[in-house]
């Protein structure tokens, strides 16, 4: 599996502007590969926890002496402190990339920055098996079309060609039994000739409904999988907690997981490169995911549609793919509102999948209607 998706976009000068890609693919290991990789993940967890518990106890040292507070450590006083005192007491420190302990600490001060902020919530301590990964920074060559080559790990193969790029920092996690290496790089923005504009309507039963009259049918992988996903669960009940039985089980269980996510966002990314490739402008609405999230009924077929991922992936592909992405108000009567005559019903019930104009007597299906207005708002 890989995928490319922008990061965010960057500007040179008034002239030049690029954007800043990640690409993200599987690698072809051996055990000593493994072994490797799992060490470094474990370096970068424990600089992490210790960082994290060192952090805190400052905090809460300011918080009981308000007079004599300490300064909050930067990522530098940081790594400072674990050469000093962590290094030298576990040697095993020294089997992996210095960087590694180095961009984890990094992390955790962007996470306390964040956290100041009240744009996110106090970091937490790390679990081994659980979010497993670790930044390498330094020289990133890719070799051939499959082989690209780290610091102090050596060389790698992948599942597919990779970007002939240059980069200087890649990061490494596993999902499952699976180990996944990502890197960023910069791309020109192409220039569209295409001056179409298509209307998206979003829903449940279609994932997408376009103004042109085609309807795209989501994956719906969890509703597909959630029987047999509901069966691994329900034996892994009463497995004991860290053995060997149980380790077992919770693998297969996260394998399912990734197999019905990578469903969905493969069928989101053809999608979005579709819709973003092949029409000058597109018009979505801007919805209320976590409000639409609240009606329990349909909270698990809304999230298995992934209309946040859908909105992501579309508002970088229109920028790479020169196309424009226009968002629609969400207060917006789309649906309500005849595409024939404009005019709008007060009333049209969730039940209602057929929209009929009480004015000119237009029948038209509610989710195309919608789509061709949204087209509409773009003159």
């Amino acid at each position: 599996m890989s995928r490319c998706e922008s990061v965010y976009s960057v500007t040179q000068s008034d002239r030049e502007v690029t954007m800043l890609l990640g690409f993200k693919t599987e690698l072809k290991l051996n055990n000593r590969q493994r072994t490797m990789l799992a060490k470094h993940c474990g370096v970068a967890r424990h600089a992490w926890n210790w960082g994290l518990w060192l952090t805190k106890n400052i905090l809460e040292y300011n918080k009981s002496h308000p007079d004599e507070k300490l300064n909050f450590p930067t990522a530098i006083d940081l790594h400072k402190l674990l050469v000093t005192l962590v290094k030298s007491e576990n040697p095993w420190y020294y089997e992996c990339s210095k960087s590694t302990p180095q961009q984890a600490l990094m992390a955790l001060r962007q996470a306390w920055k964040r956290c100041f902020n009240k744009t996110a919530g106090v970091p937490r301590f790390k679990k081994k098996g659980q979010r497993d990964s670790f930044t390498l920074e330094g020289t990133v060559k890719i070799l051939g079309n499959n082989k690209i080559q780290v610091p102090v790990i050596g060389i790698f193969k992948t599942y597919e060609r990779l970007p002939q790029v240059l980069t200087k920092s890649c990061t490494i996690s596993r999902q499952a039994s699976r180990w996944f290496i990502s890197f960023r790089f910069d791309v020109e923005p192409q220039e569209s000739c295409q001056t179409s504009i298509v209307g998206v309507d979003l829903g449940i039963k279609a994932l997408a409904t376009l103004s042109t009259g085609k309807v795209i049918v989501g994956a719906k992988s969890y509703k597909k999988y959630a029987a047999k996903l509901s069966r691994m669960q329900w034996l892994n009940r009463h497995k004991t907690i860290g053995s060997r039985n149980g380790k077992k089980a919770q693998l297969k269980i996260a394998r399912l997981h990734i197999k019905i996510a990578n469903i969905r966002k493969n069928t989101l990314h053809k999608l979005t490169t579709l819709l973003a490739k092949n029409h000058g402008t597109v018009v979505i609405e801007d919805l209320n995911v976590s409000g639409m999230m609240a009606l329990h009924k349909q909270a698990a077929s809304i999230a298995d549609m992934g209309f946040f991922e859908f909105r992501r992936q579309l508002t970088y592909k229109c920028k790479l793919y020169g196309s424009k992405l226009v968002v629609v108000d969400r207060w917006f009567p789309s649906s309500k509102t005849c595409s024939n005559c404009s005019t709008k019903k007060e009333t049209l019930g969730l039940s209602e999948r057929v929209f009929e104009c009480g004015h000119c007597g237009f029948v038209i299906d509610r989710d195309l209607n919608a789509a061709i207005n949204l087209s509409k708002t773009v003159s």
